[in-house]
């Protein structure tokens, strides 16, 4: 399990990467309900909710933590 870096929530890696369909041209498409991700400097962060990952991509810095 992943944590939304935007509100903690737990995210489900595997049903966040399940294809849910194809769109026309073959694209595969995912079920945004069920979490999202995008690839962020080098890494894939997961999201629990659209807008979650719209806050995250707005300010990205905001959200990342020191190591």
């Amino acid at each position: 399990m992943a944590t939304c870096p935007v509100c903690g929530a737990s995210v489900d890696e595997a049903a966040a990467k399940q294809t849910s369909g194809f769109t026309a041209h073959g694209a595969k498409e995912t079920d945004p309900a069920r979490g999202t991700r995008q690839f962020h400097d080098g890494k894939w962060v997961y999201f629990d909710s659209l807008e979650c990952r719209s806050k995250f991509l707005r300010s990205p810095e905001s959200y990342n933590k020191p190591a």
